[in-house]
């Protein structure tokens, strides 16, 4: 059945709401339950029946999805005892003996977000708690710190062929390229695509730039100058954990380098057991790797604080599920986005948006049209894996049909599908990287948006340059960067400036 323009109406109201309610959990599950009464010819009863054997409770035991929950839970139990027991104060104490400004501590977490390549969820979870206390200290905005994570998480992965990412995409690639006969292999593919992955690319370089120029722009500004002033926002402390030991004789940078020592050497080995860096690891193999590595790590800071006399086995226990119980707010969001995601499939939001605009559609305007329109469903639902299911066979068919270069239209596919991953108020990676930082998540939806607009306003020149100018990416590239630092320093002086003492 189509649903015609009543397919907008979750995604419109899912986003609507959030920014109006700032309750990102009632708006999803109003949005979610609104889609129901759509496909039940507004039956409230079967609606809200619909809402949980349909929807909630598939979700939830999706093989992927309950890796994920079952991923997170420890991640929650590892950030907390890594907390408690003060190694993470310690080892940003120590950090921030050679990091001495804002701008370098920002350079350095970037440079942190680049080499956790391999999780877009790992590098949030893993950095923020490492940079929170430094930032604090430093005077630079949680807001900040979760652009900063959030514009390194997703941004690299999709990147990456070795990812989840990079293995879910080649598989979409090489469907379809089996369907029309194409003999070219899907990692290769994916490799000459990523010259033309715009969006990503500029959203990578723009973290650096504003570290180095210290300068900021819009709702940022306004949260670099509240921190500077007056340091992290009353309701972020307010959420921070209590009974956090203090940092003395017993707590060092160790009792955190050593378990993220750990971990990493866990996940590595396990990814070169199953053939990395010449095969492909799967996404279900990168979640075992990385709940593997998070678990021998809460061992080892487990054992490291009971030698140094930090707490006994029994209160380690207890912090741990303090950890895991946090973590159930945010489950809950990424539980009810989920639910968003699958209503919006079957009320054909995607295909919708996709039928209104193809009409529109010239072969020298498809890949920055394209990117356009993966931008658009991306952010209405919040998901780039759903996008990119949909646009991926699109784009590749027309691109064929158009005789316009395929390369250039999977970047355009993963560029438009990208951006609403990255700064969607519902996407789970944009929840992660707020919850890791400590900040509120609207304020980081509000501050990161306008800097991941310039970044898709300078890809989307990109894609016109590539289509109508028939310039090669490079070129392209380098006018973008150029128009990026032209946008970006422009919006500094008319919407905000230095942030400093």
């Amino acid at each position: 059945m189509e649903y015609g323009i009543l397919s907008l109406i979750p995604a419109i109201l899912a986003v609507a709401l959030a920014f109006w309610t700032k309750n990102v959990i009632l708006s999803l599950l109003a949005a979610l339950y609104a889609g129901c009464l759509i496909v039940c010819s507004g039956n409230p009863w079967t609606a809200m029946q619909t809402m949980f054997s349909g929807h909630l409770f598939v979700d939830l035991t999706g093989s992927s999805n309950a890796q994920t929950i079952i991923m997170m839970s420890f991640v929650g139990g590892f950030v907390a005892l890594i907390e408690a027991t003060g190694g993470a104060k310690a080892f940003a104490n120590a950090i921030a003996k050679k990091v001495s400004s804002k701008a370098t501590a920002q350079f350095a977490n970037w440079v942190g977000g680049l080499v956790i390549f391999f999780s877009d969820s790992g590098n949030s979870l893993i950095l923020g708690p490492i940079f929170k206390p430094v930032m604090d200290r430093l005077k630079v905005s949680r807001s900040k710190l979760a652009y900063i994570l959030d514009s390194t998480s997703s941004p690299i992965c999709i990147l990456v062929p070795v990812t989840g990412w990079g293995v879910y995409i080649m598989g979409l690639i090489a469907t379809e390229y089996t369907n029309l006969g194409i003999e070219q292999t899907d990692i290769a593919a994916f490799m000459s695509a990523v010259p033309y992955q715009f969006y990503a690319l500029l959203a990578l370089l723009l973290v650096p730039l504003s570290a180095v120029s210290k300068r900021d722009f819009g709702p940022m500004y306004k949260a670099e100058k509240y921190c500077l002033e007056n340091g992290p926002k009353p309701e972020e402390l307010a959420a921070e954990p209590t009974g956090t030991a203090e940092v003395g004789t017993n707590a060092t940078a160790w009792h955190m380098a050593l378990p993220l020592i750990v971990m990493l050497v866990t996940i590595f080995t396990m990814f070169i057991g199953w053939g990395f860096p010449t095969q492909n690891v799967g996404g279900s193999k990168i979640r075992v790797a990385l709940t593997s590595g998070y678990f021998l790590a809460t061992i080892c800071i487990m054992i490291m604080s009971k030698i140094s006399k930090i707490f006994g086995w029994m209160e380690m226990i207890d912090i741990w599920l303090g950890g895991v119980k946090k973590m159930a707010g945010i489950l809950a969001i990424i539980i009810a986005a989920w639910g968003v995601g699958s209503i919006c499939t079957d009320l054909g939001t995607s295909a919708y948006v996709v039928s209104i605009t193809e009409g529109f559609l010239s072969p020298s305007l498809v890949p920055a049209l394209l990117f356009l329109i993966g931008a658009v469903i991306s952010f209405a639902t919040g998901t780039s894996w759903g996008t990119m299911a949909i646009l991926l066979p699109l784009g590749i068919q027309m691109s064929v049909a158009f005789e316009v270069s395929v390369a250039i239209t999977i970047g355009a596919v993963l560029s438009g599908s990208l951006f609403g991953d990255h700064c969607a108020p519902i996407s789970d990676t944009t929840v992660m990287s707020s919850m890791a930082a400590g900040a509120s998540h609207m304020d980081h939806v509000r501050t990161q948006l306008p800097y991941a607009c310039l970044a898709a306003a300078a890809a989307f020149v990109a894609f016109l340059i590539v289509g109508i100018g028939q310039l090669g990416a490079g070129i392209a590239l380098v006018i973008a960067i150029a128009l990026l630092v032209l946008f970006y320093f422009v919006a500094c002086k008319i919407w905000g400036g230095k942030v400093e003492k």
